[in-house]
């Protein structure tokens, strides 16, 4: 039996999602390979606990809910055939092995199949909008290493489900709940290579394109044989950017860790250096995020991708709901209130639910009830004029917009910026107890700052007058994660220390 890593909301809800987080036996060598179930989709080890016979009864799940769904909304037409699914992969090796296992298992509960190949994942949200589907599958670990491989589901919206779907399909998937068609029912699958264009085109009304074009700027973009370079490259080509392309060709062989944190991105710091590049882009393997680095090819980090675009919106766009997880630096804050927005609404991490909370925010009327911009401190920005998954294309657009917009460099864009000092560490479940020990430990975070301000949506979030400290077990790693800010670097490593203490 293999162990299997949920949610911790989803580990504490009633009994049917609790009985989906018992472990499951995903194939009979998994070993202690994590299969990683939360809103956040299915991650594995790809061989282990994420197999084509895993990802076809997961796609086969997830179709069923959507069908029976389609079947039963109040407006359904019966004449109007099977539910439409687009389904897209990112560039590992084993996405294609595991593309052809979710198209089966989506066809073979009778839901039409719409094959992308390899786009970002937010090209396949915007195509579920652009083709009128009833949903979405995307193959792919985001930014975890090679050896890891997934399944994210997307709904009508082209946002990752919520929380309470999330519950519904990892019970489905469990208990194997899946309502196979008739043979006579099966569909045949379809191919649309339009995606890349189609998602280029709703990104550029967000910017001055003419000026962008003016300032002619050479920009480095590291596409880590991902998914996003194509859609990143026709984006920077319609701009009239001189570009350079690391990890251009998606095969999915990454040049270096796939994750776009600074120890990974030495070579597109000085390749920007020697190319007297304006900006370098760092996207992650699925392009869902985006990491910057300066002229002077200095890394300037995931934390300040989504405070810049969310600047250059409010500049450009006027104000409108701002929405940010809660290990989301508080430089938002100080954006929006400089921007004249409302108070940043803090959510669970997810994009789904930074996504679900601007939706619900913007129908209740705040903020003139329009959702401007929403995001993650992990250099992931959802633009919902675009759609609503995070998405490294919109968010270069925009850094580009604000450089040439102000005549400024990146680097004087970061300065104009109040600077803290965040710190981000993460430790490995099986060390401090596995899952069951999450409680305890946020139970025991809470007393350290009884001073403090908590917010417990997602984990134990702690505010303090100068700085914060948030703790939460992972959605897509067996990990528990620790971030802090402060003013000063010492501070946010002392509180990150206090935490640790309570570990041993």
């Amino acid at each position: 039996m293999s162990p299997t890593a949920t949610d911790s909301a989803i580990a504490a809800a009633p009994a049917a999602a609790a009985a989906a987080a018992e472990p499951f036996a995903a194939a009979p060598d998994a070993g202690d390979a994590p299969l990683m179930l939360s809103v956040s989709g299915a991650r594995g080890i790809v061989g282990a606990t994420m197999t084509p016979a895993i990802a076809a009864d997961f796609a086969a799940a997830w179709g069923t809910l959507v069908r029976e769904r389609a079947a039963a909304a109040p407006d359904a037409d019966p004449s109007a055939g099977p539910p439409l699914v687009v389904l897209g992969r990112d560039s590992r090796p084993s996405g294609a092995m595991l593309a052809d296992a979710v198209r089966a298992g989506l066809l073979s509960v009778g839901c039409r199949v719409l094959d992308l190949g390899i786009v970002a994942t937010p090209t396949a949200g915007i195509m579920v909008v652009q083709r009128g589907a009833a949903a979405g599958m995307v193959v792919t670990a985001s930014h975890n290493p090679a050896p890891w491989n997934g399944l994210k589901c997307l709904d009508s919206r082209g946002v990752a489900p919520s929380r309470a779907d999330a519950e519904a399909l990892i019970a489905a998937f469990h208990a194997r709940r899946i309502g196979y068609a008739a043979v006579g029912s099966i569909p045949a699958a379809e191919y649309e290579g339009s995606g890349h264009r189609v998602h280029v085109d709703r990104v550029l009304p967000l910017v001055d394109v003419a000026a962008i074009r003016a300032a002619g700027f050479t920009v480095v973009l590291d596409s880590v044989h991902g998914a996003g370079g194509a859609a990143g490259r026709m984006l920077l080509e319609e701009l009239g950017c001189r570009i350079v392309h690391l990890g251009a060709e998606p095969h999915g062989r990454f040049q270096h860790p796939p994750e776009p944190v600074r120890e990974h991105l030495g070579e597109l710091c000085e390749a920007v250096r020697r190319e007297g590049a304006a900006v370098g882009f760092a996207q992650d393997p699925d392009a869902d995020r985006l990491a910057l680095v300066d002229g002077g090819g200095t890394y300037i980090g995931e934390e300040y991708t989504l405070v810049l675009t969310a600047r250059q919106m409010l500049e450009r766009h006027g104000s409108g709901v701002i929405a940010a997880n809660l290990s989301t630096s508080r430089m938002i804050d100080d954006v929006a209130s400089a921007g004249g927005a409302g108070p940043v609404l803090r959510t669970a991490v997810g994009e789904a639910n930074v996504a679900d909370g601007m939706m619900q925010a913007a129908a209740a009327g705040a903020s003139g009830g329009h959702a401007l911009v929403g995001g993650e401190g992990n250099g992931g920005v959802i633009v919902p004029a675009v759609g609503w998954v995070r998405d490294s294309i919109s968010a270069m657009a925009l850094v580009l917009d604000a450089m040439a917009a102000g005549g400024r460099t990146l680097a004087e864009l970061v300065a104009a910026v109040p600077r803290y000092a965040i710190v981000k560490d993460k430790l490995d479940l099986a060390a401090v107890g596995g899952h069951a020990a999450v409680a305890g430990i946020l139970d025991r975070t809470r007393d350290l700052w009884p001073e403090g301000v908590v917010n417990d949506a997602d984990g134990v979030r702690v505010d303090l007058d100068r700085a914060w400290v948030h703790v939460r077990a992972s959605n897509t790693e067996p990990i528990l994660r620790i971030i802090a800010e402060a003013a000063e670097e010492s501070d946010a490593r002392a509180m990150i220390e206090r935490v640790r203490g309570l570990l041993g």
